[in-house]
């Protein structure tokens, strides 16, 4: 069994320049590896002050490459509107010819992002799990047919759901979907532990086509990873990516 890498950046700070990243992705993408992902941040907590759109960023991602799979992780679309995403993730797999996956979520109290008094956003989670699962079904009608064009990608765009060791409410969620993206995980332990869960929530489907993906700072090892269950092993730098250390790792896969 061997799972894909893919490299995982912020687009904060020196990463901010969407034409900087875009160098970074065609840079992987020659490298052999197989996918290139985004946060998804308005703004982050400090020191970090720079950020750059996740969608723009991505736009110039899909126009440099022409093979890896692409994506936010994770976009809350509770501080979105389903009709423009659906707009908007359209138009990014028809523009990167059916290479997008979506990674959601509910988004984190942690970054300030949910401040109702900053922003306006919603701060109850219970209320943004609602709206997630509410914007996650208008975006299936969008995508099946009610928008046109469709997505390159039938029967739609594939779904990521974000869920955060140890929570297990997310897990029903991400079993009606594409794949699972766990955060904080302690070990790949946990990973397997999630993936049996996740098996047999799907019954009788289990977990074929489904995805586990995990994420680890550069220099680990992938190999317990995958015999725990991750179909994708990403490479992730934290909130203060340096360009340096993202070619250092880009380049150690040969």
């Amino acid at each position: 069994m061997s799972a894909r890498r893919g490299i995982f950046v912020a687009p904060f700070e020196e990463l901010s320049d969407p034409g900087l990243v875009a160098e970074l992705a065609a840079r992987a993408e020659r490298r052999g590896w197989d996918g290139f992902f985004v946060w998804d941040h308005v703004v982050y907590r400090a020191p970090v002050r720079a950020v750059a759109d996740p969608w723009v960023t991505l736009a110039a991602i899909a126009v440099a490459t022409r093979r890896l799979t692409i994506g936010p992780l994770v976009t809350p679309i509770a501080r979105r509107r389903p009709h423009q995403l659906a707009r908007e993730t359209v138009t990014l797999d028809r523009l990167a010819g059916g290479r997008l996956v979506l990674g959601v979520g509910l988004g984190s109290e942690r970054t300030g992002e949910f401040d109702p008094e900053r922003f306006g956003e919603e701060g109850d989670s219970r209320a943004r799990a609602r709206l997630l699962d509410d914007g996650l079904e208008r975006l299936r009608a969008y995508w099946g047919g009610e928008f046109e064009p469709p997505p390159v990608q039938r029967p739609r765009i594939p779904v990521w759901v974000a869920a955060r060791w140890p929570h297990r409410r997310p897990l029903r969620r991400a079993a009606r979907w594409d794949g699972l993206f766990p955060i904080d995980l302690p070990g790949p332990d946990a990973l397997a532990e999630l993936g049996a869960e996740i098996r047999e929530l799907r019954d009788p489907e289990g977990a074929a086509g489904f995805d586990l993906v995990v994420t680890n700072p550069p220099g680990t090892d992938p190999e317990p990873w995958v015999a725990a269950g991750a179909t994708w092993c990403l490479t992730e730098f934290g909130p203060q990516p340096i360009r340096a250390q993202v070619e250092e790792a880009i380049d150690a896969r040969g």
